[in-house]
């Protein structure tokens, strides 16, 4: 029709009615970005744009010189009626969803890890973390850290991509879910297995007892022990996720660590840990024990393995963004928009240009809002 191409095509408007920047407004929102619909905002300061602002889904007055109608139909009002400040918002909006998401994928990460042991009763493996082992790490430690993401600092490119289609990625999308459960989180449950059978005899008692027992004192003693190194391994592999975490692109190398309440909550993970594990009164209702400084060192390799390999991943994905294979991460492709990169395409996609405004299903008279 007419409007999918002027969607596509025309950047400007001119001698518009009120009623016609409210229409334009519906035809984004039902043609744009290729038939899926674009998410509008409206600019405007009098009467006339009051209709086109409230039918925006983000609808800016300016403070200044607007008019009190405009000012009530818009969502944002510019208290200094400069358009940078709109940018800024963006900016802080991108912030706070980017954060928000990155904080989703670190919560998520220990579930696996959290779950694995259950499982693993079912074979026979001896109880290898406790629910109360499972409340301190969540309600202990993940919760605080999760909330400092709030303090995250922008990463290097976040202006950079392709805003996010609200209708095509969600903010946890499946993407969160493969990152936390089929990749940290698998991770993390290796490297808490490796350091639960590294005990002596743990082999042995699996075999021979299986999980449901009798254990002798000796064997309740190994398995409180491989408990409290499991514990302490899945703290070492939460650390190791929060700081993975913090970027979805950029080095840490260059990044580093900024957010100050995030720090703060690493090293409370780390002494509420190793409370934990030496601290008498913890040891009866954690289940825990007081282990060799063998034990405690050995889960590090973890927390560092895991940032390595999390580094690599950066690295191999920045690749494929500088050679434009990964367009939708950033704004390298001029469709992105939903504009042709052709105009004899859309000539064949639409037809000729005979067509008229009185064709389309955006009538001016309609008080109907389209529904994308």
């Amino acid at each position: 029709t007419w409007w999918k191409k002027a969607t596509q095509h025309t950047r400007v408007f001119a001698r518009v009615s009120p009623i016609h920047k409210q229409v334009i407004v519906q035809a984004y929102q039902k043609y744009g970005y290729k038939g899926i619909g674009d998410i509008c905002a409206m600019t405007g300061d009098g009467v006339n744009d009051a209709p086109a602002l409230k039918q925006a889904e983000v609808g800016v007055a300016m403070g200044i010189r607007g008019t009190e109608v405009a000012k009530d139909a818009a969502d944002i009002v510019l208290q200094n009626d400069n358009f940078s400040s709109i940018i800024d918002g963006i900016e802080q909006g991108r912030l706070c969803s980017a954060n928000l998401r990155k904080s989703i994928m670190y919560t998520l990460c220990s579930k696996v890890p959290q779950f694995a042991p259950t499982l693993a009763m079912v074979f026979s493996v001896p109880e290898a973390l406790t629910i109360a082992q499972v409340l301190l790490i969540d309600i202990g430690t993940d919760i605080w850290t999760a909330i400092a993401y709030a303090f995250q600092p922008a990463e290097s490119k976040l202006m950079a991509r392709a805003p996010r289609h609200p209708k095509l990625v969600k903010l946890a999308d499946w993407g969160v879910g493969v990152y936390s459960y089929c990749y940290i989180g698998v991770l993390q449950a290796l490297f808490c297995w490796i350091m639960f059978f590294s005990l002596p005899d743990m082999f042995r008692i699996m075999h021979e007892k299986g999980s449901a027992g009798p254990y002798t004192h000796d064997e309740k003693h190994t398995i409180i022990e491989g408990k409290t190194v499991y514990y302490w391994t899945l703290v070492m592999g939460q650390i190791a996720a929060a700081i993975s975490t913090t970027t979805e692109r950029q080095t840490l190398l260059t990044y580093c660590f900024p957010n100050m309440a995030l720090n703060v909550a690493f090293l409370f993970e780390v002494i509420l840990g190793l409370v934990a594990i030496y601290a008498g009164f913890m040891h009866g209702p954690f289940d825990t024990t007081s282990l060799a400084l063998d034990y405690v060192s050995k889960p590090v390799i973890a927390l560092v393995a895991i940032v390595v390999i999390e580094e690599i991943r950066k690295y191999i994905f920045r690749q494929l963004e500088e050679q434009g294979m990964c367009g939708w991460c950033l704004d390298t492709n001029p469709g992105m928009d939903g504009s042709s990169s052709s105009e004899d395409e859309s000539q064949d996609e639409y037809g000729s240009d005979e067509s008229s405004m009185e064709d389309s299903d955006l009538g001016y008279g309609g008080k109907k809002p389209l529904i994308c």
